[in-house]
């Protein structure tokens, strides 16, 4: 590999030095015009493709974004290889990037556009600890990049109608993701408006996910809105799967309710399902329930295949329940279905009581 070449412009601002980074043509400048225009301007000037990045401040959690090679050592240290922004082996991951450089704060995201045409062609978000491989081409570093400056440039991108063939999906999901991981309160009002009814449904659906992911007990609130208000069935569904990924206490009641009261069978059923992943106490009763009461025998079916998915030591006594006592035909079938799928000995020795008495 070709060494790293750093030229570090701003050497006082040790917070906002280049990643560990090779194979590059690497320069790195204070902004002092504006990110949009920066970004606008080194687009305009390079005659080939190249990378433009930076990095931000990230909301608290285990966000280790680095291709496919992260992994565990033998003390439970998480931690990555590194990643190949280029050709063939794009998004493949990469070893023996030059040197443990480690120039940025654990707290860290880098933020990379990549230019070709005189135009951003895709967008990449990176953690701190993950090294780059830049395939020969340069790479401009950006140094004070405000974070409300960030959230702003990038929602241009989000706001794109995801059209397959302009690669527009290169850019609007990633800003989207990006700016959820953006540790200041911009992030928030960005995310809550791309989810307010006249957004396509398309932005509206993929900000939910990171409303649950990321964005802590103000993106749980937003969710619990939208799943008890939204007019979009396929909306509040949506909305439950950001639910089913968020750590926040409030999550799990608020799917409860939408399994036990939505008005769309299909979304109570995804509730449901959601809930089988969560696996907690409160979720088996309310997927019990489900199956006694709920009218919509396909809400039934939808819940005995979640109690499939709860641990076996809750699921399987659970399925054996329903397929003995459960006065639907059809339940107790799917019921048995799942039984016979999960090669349980407590299965076979229910199989065996039922066809041999």
């Amino acid at each position: 590999m070709k060494p790293v070449l750093f030229l570090v412009v701003c050497a006082g601002f040790s917070w906002a030095q280049p990643p560990r980074i090779s194979n590059a043509k690497l320069d790195a400048r204070a902004i002092n015009s504006g990110l949009e225009h920066e970004v606008q301007w080194m687009a305009a000037a390079e005659n080939g493709p190249a990378w433009i990045g930076y990095a931000v401040r990230a909301v608290p959690g285990p966000h280790q974004m680095c291709c496919y090679s992260s992994f565990e050592d033998g003390a439970g240290n998480r931690c990555c290889r590194g990643c190949a922004l280029e050709g063939a082996r794009a998004g493949a991951t990469i070893s023996g990037a030059a040197g443990p450089i480690q120039l940025e704060g654990a707290g860290d995201i880098f933020v990379l556009f990549r230019i070709e045409n005189h135009a951003v062609d895709r967008i990449r978000t990176f953690s701190a600890d993950c090294e780059l491989d830049a395939g020969g081409l340069p790479v401009h570093w950006l140094t004070g990049v405000p974070a409300a400056e960030s959230i702003s440039f990038l929602t241009k991108f989000a706001r794109e109608q995801n059209d397959d063939s302009h690669g527009v999906h290169r850019r609007s999901e990633p800003a989207i993701s990006a700016i959820a991981l953006h540790a200041n309160p911009a992030a928030d009002q960005a995310l809550d408006a791309f989810v307010t009814p006249g957004q396509s449904e398309s932005l509206r659906e993929k900000a939910t996910f990171w409303l649950g992911s990321a964005r802590g007990h103000h993106g749980c609130e937003v969710l619990r809105r939208l799943v008890t208000q939204d007019p979009s069935d396929r909306v509040r569904e949506k909305a439950i799967f950001g639910l089913s990924v968020s750590k926040e206490p409030e999550a799990v009641p608020a799917m409860i309710e939408v399994a036990k009261n939505d008005r769309s069978g299909h979304v109570r059923g995804q509730a449901l399902f959601w809930l089988a992943q969560k696996a907690g106490q409160k979720a088996a009763a309310a997927i019990t329930t489900a199956i006694d009461d709920d009218p919509d025998t396909g809400v039934k079916k939808q819940a005995v295949f979640a109690l499939q998915q709860l641990p076996p030591d809750q699921g399987v006594p659970l399925l054996i329940q329903v397929a003995r006592s459960n006065r639907n035909p059809a339940v107790r079938k799917q019921a048995m279905f799942w039984l016979g799928q999960s090669q349980d000995p407590r299965a076979v020795k229910f199989f065996e009581e039922v066809l041999l008495r």
